[in-house]
């Protein structure tokens, strides 16, 4: 589908890699102008200029999600920039730093730094993306869950958690803000070719085989593939939905 983002400013955190680089593009093809927000600085800033070269508007911010201090400032660099907020994609995340971990064996440190990201993460970049949306009285937020917020696995308890969190958080706040004119969504993607899939399974061999028995389409799915979900419920195509889990997995949970 051809979407018309024209005079819209979207939001991606983890925006320079992944599923997040997809999205950003696709909204600068959509016409919007694109806060592209990562952890990575120089990555972003090589993102943002790319577009900015390719006829696009585009500024790169420094955030990790988990400070709400930082989240408190990339909002209000993207307002001033560009005057206001019409859709984010909260898409920054992390698997746990040592891999599959029975939880017995779990760290606190290890449950912290991915509780951090994954679910303190949406709350902060939620919490400041509404302070604005809600004075303006329009916008769409799309959270970036996974299949691990439907399903369990065993070795990754953490992770699956806070995707638990995200979509408990994604529903509540969907109804408080659909009467505002915001409407809040998720996605659950399956395993998708990106960096940090690429990295854990270079790290898990193993992990490969036991994906090829329950990904029914027989391979991975790709960024952009995620990008067009992105792209619809931030589009006044998906109108009324509200408070939605998207599972797009290749058929995983299907199971």
């Amino acid at each position: 589908m051809n979407y018309d983002f024209s005079g819209k400013v979207a939001l991606v955190t983890g925006g320079a890699a992944g599923m997040g680089l997809a999205a950003v593009q696709a909204y600068a093809k959509a016409g919007a102008a694109v806060a592209v927000a990562d952890i990575d600085e120089q990555a972003a800033k090589q993102v943002a200029e790319q577009l900015v070269s390719e006829g696009h508007k585009a500024i790169a911010i420094k955030c990790d999600v988990s400070d709400e201090a930082q989240v408190k400032a990339m909002i209000d660099t993207v307002v001033a920039n560009f005057g206001q907020l019409d859709a984010a994609f909260n898409n920054a995340g992390v698997q746990a730093p040592d891999g599959a971990t029975d939880i017995a064996d779990t760290t606190a440190e290890q449950y912290d730094f991915v509780h951090g990201i994954n679910l303190r993460g949406i709350w902060n970049c939620l919490k400041y993306e509404l302070l604005q949306m809600r004075q303006q009285g329009s916008g769409t937020i799309v959270n970036n869950s996974s299949v691990g917020g439907i399903v369990g696995l065993p070795g990754r308890a953490i992770y699956h958690a806070t995707k638990h969190g995200v979509l408990g958080m994604t529903k509540s706040a969907a109804l408080e803000y659909a009467a505002k004119g915001i409407r809040i969504n998720a996605i659950c993607p399956g395993t998708i070719e990106t960096p940090m899939v690429r990295k854990m399974l270079d790290e898990e061999p193993d992990l490969m085989k036991e994906l090829a028995k329950v990904q029914v389409i027989g391979r991975l799915g790709q960024p952009e593939e995620i990008a067009a979900a992105v792209m619809w419920l931030s589009s006044p195509e998906s109108s009324f939905v509200i408070g939605h889990s998207l599972v797009l997995d290749g058929g995983f949970t299907v199971h």
